[in-house]
């Protein structure tokens, strides 16, 4: 860390050289496209304004009071998060999830992780090695205790991914609508099933339920890369750095980590990212040769993007596209790139689907109410799902306000780092693409937050200056006028306002991550209930369930089908609640022998059907009596998560 810089040496600045020969955002190369016009033609004729970087204001507060040791709030608090996931009984989740069952130890943790970092992120004298090893430790802390604690793993949807990869093994290869139906679009997407289906033969291990539950940690931890070679495209400083790589951790809570093609994807996204801002920029002085090197590089990333998801690649084209109206980043190879792969995968693999869905997609354009539409089985239900709803909806909504004040309030950023404000602003218009089932307000939250993260940690740290202006003041008399303000409120306004905010948004992700786990966690009860259902249905078989919100959802779809009620019309649910035996056995009455019609319920089904407004408990217990005194229906299997039965079939005895 270079000494603070006087007046006269900032007079005739030297370009900083980068660890790879090239000149950063902070040299006077670069800041000439960067930082020196305001105005949206960028001229290239206007002389550059040298500016500060953080890491030439002093520190929040030097000397006195720095940590001597700051390895040791995070050995405290690692112990506090062991100690705490020893004594956490995850058993009986009520409607807050995880955060009620959470031994007090466990907060405590957290908030001395996240006064340790502060206070060594803020010191210049500390080597990031210190930040990086505080973030690793937040990573450990709210993405591995579900993992550590739950002895099954998370989602129904990460079992249903399971169960894609395991068909995939068995049929041997992709199939179509004919085969299996609905599911066949994630044979028509296949990149991150069949490249898991590899690593579980790589592994020799039973299928990918065998490590899935790490997959969080996996996931974040592949963002890490990527992310800080964005942000240090923008700055050296890396109090900026490691702030914005920490506010982007904690405000991702919109789940999407789990095992799944999107997890890769968006990976792959903010790499795709990376890639272009640091060596696709105008003052990079690559030469051609290594320009089609990296050119190679994103193009592998893109395909990888495109076989995978449907959504990311549409969102990578607009990131891409807004880049190109910042004058350094307009070169139109990685949008064309992007879009020649991507209409090529739609026109060919994924046209089955793409012409069955393209109606509704149509109609879903310009439709932005639906991204927040309420009702039934959208609205959350209870004291516990509102307030966790709630406190997802303040943690991004106080990132995105510290990132406008950091906008606001870091004029030099606002020009010199204006490709990540435009990469935040670009998902914007996606609102309206489509509803994508009434995700996509979440999906714009997490293709914003790269940029949103960086100019949010702006808005905490110390103020950056032009050179010219810095010394200018010093010239007037402001460092004297500072000087006589009062030190000791200026010192403790600095340290813990931004501690507050940090501290904040770290407490926040608990319950905005893990406040549904009382959905989303299936004891080894239920799992075990729904494998025995598995093991013994024939072929052709149908299960019937209130919804989808159990293990092994979509265990053998190729050969069973599955009928869940509450996805049905209003009407068709009012009348099974009015009548549910005879109703259901209606319903399953169509299926010929050796076939079997079965009717589940289980633990899962209930949480997520009381806590989304669709039925309350009462309502779900009532059609599993009126099931259980039928003489219609068999009871074949129960315990503490849930009971099984089969309909009785007419023509012979029941087995």
């Amino acid at each position: 860390m270079r000494p603070p810089v006087t007046p006269k040496e900032r007079s005739t600045p030297e370009p900083t050289p980068a660890r790879d020969g090239a000149t950063t955002p902070g040299s006077t190369a670069e800041t000439a496209s960067q930082s020196s016009s305001p105005t949206s033609s960028e001229s290239s004729s206007a002389a550059p304004e040298p500016v500060t970087d953080l890491s030439d204001l002093s520190p929040v507060r030097p000397g006195r009071g720095v940590l001597s040791w700051p390895g040791l709030p995070l050995l405290a608090a690692l112990a506090l998060w062991a100690y705490a996931v020893r004594h956490t009984d995850v058993s009986r989740l009520d409607d807050y999830g995880l955060v009620t069952a959470l031994h007090p130890a466990f907060w405590a943790g957290l908030a001395v992780l996240t006064a340790g970092f502060w206070c060594t992120v803020r010191d210049p004298r500390r080597p990031g090695a210190w930040a990086a090893a505080y973030v690793l430790g937040l990573l450990v802390m709210e993405r591995a205790t579900q993992t550590v604690l739950y002895p099954t793993p998370l989602y129904a949807w990460a079992w249903k991914h399971d169960a894609v990869i395991d068909h995939l093994l068995t049929a041997g290869g992709l199939q179509t609508a004919d085969q299996v139906g609905d599911m066949a679009v994630y044979d028509q997407w296949p990149g991150f099933f069949a490249a898991q289906a590899a690593l579980v033969r790589l592994l020799g291990v039973e299928s990918s339920a065998m490590y899935m539950a790490w997959w969080p940690l996996v996931s974040s931890l592949m963002l890490l890369l990527p992310l800080l070679v964005i942000y240090r495209t923008f700055t050296e400083d890396r109090r900026l750095i490691w702030t914005a790589v920490w506010l982007f951790y904690v405000a991702n809570w919109v789940g999407q980590d789990y095992f799944s093609p999107q997890s890769v994807a968006y990976a792959l996204h903010v790499g795709v990212l990376a890639v272009v801002l640091r060596r696709f920029g105008r003052s990079t002085g690559r030469g051609r040769p290594r320009q089609a090197v990296w050119t190679v590089v994103i193009t592998l990333l893109i395909t990888a993007i495109v076989i995978s998801h449907q959504l990311t690649p549409g969102m990578l084209v607009v990131c891409l596209v807004a880049l190109c109206l910042s004058r350094r980043y307009r070169d139109w190879v990685p949008v064309v790139t992007t879009v020649v792969i991507f209409l090529a995968w739609c026109l060919t693999a994924a046209l089955p689907f793409l012409s069955a869905a393209m109606p509704d997609m149509i109609r879903s354009v310009g439709d932005v109410g639906a991204n927040v539409e309420t009702g039934y089985g959208a609205t959350p239900t209870g004291t516990g799902a509102i307030a966790t709803s709630w406190a997802a909806r303040l943690l991004s909504g106080s990132v995105l306000l510290l990132a406008a004040v950091g906008v606001l309030r870091q004029r030099v950023l606002r020009h010199r780092a204006r490709p990540l404000l435009l990469i935040a602003a670009a998902p914007l218009p996606m609102f309206a693409a489509s509803s994508y089932g009434s995700e996509m307000i979440f999906r714009v939250l997490l293709f914003m937050l790269p940029g949103a993260a960086f100019f949010a940690a702006a808005a905490i740290l110390p103020k950056v200056r032009t050179l010219a202006a810095d010394a200018a003041a010093q010239e007037a008399g402001e460092a004297g006028d500072r000087r006589n303000a009062p030190v000791a409120v200026r010192r403790r306004a600095g340290t813990w306002i931004p501690l507050a905010a940090l501290l904040g948004g770290t407490l926040a992700f608990v319950p905005a991550y893990s406040g549904k786990d009382r959905i989303n966690y299936f004891p080894p009860q239920e799992v075990a209930l729904v494998r025995q259902l598995f093991d013994q249905a024939p072929e052709g078989s149908l299960v019937v369930a209130a919804n989808r919100n159990y293990p092994l959802a979509y265990d053998s779809y190729g050969s069973v089908e599955h009928y869940w009620f509450l996805d049905d019309a209003r009407s068709h649910v009012d009348r099974i609640v009015r009548d549910p035996a005879a109703t259901l056995a209606s319903d399953m009455a169509g299926v010929e022998r050796p076939a079997r019609a079965y009717f589940l319920l289980t633990q899962g089904q209930l949480a997520n059907s009381e806590m989304n407004g669709q039925l309350t408990r009462e309502q779900l217990e009532r059609i599993q009596e009126s099931v259980a005194a039928s003489p219609r229906f068999r009871l074949v299997a129960q315990n503490g998560a849930g009971r099984l039965y089969v309909l009785k079939q007419a023509g012979g005895a029941e087995r």
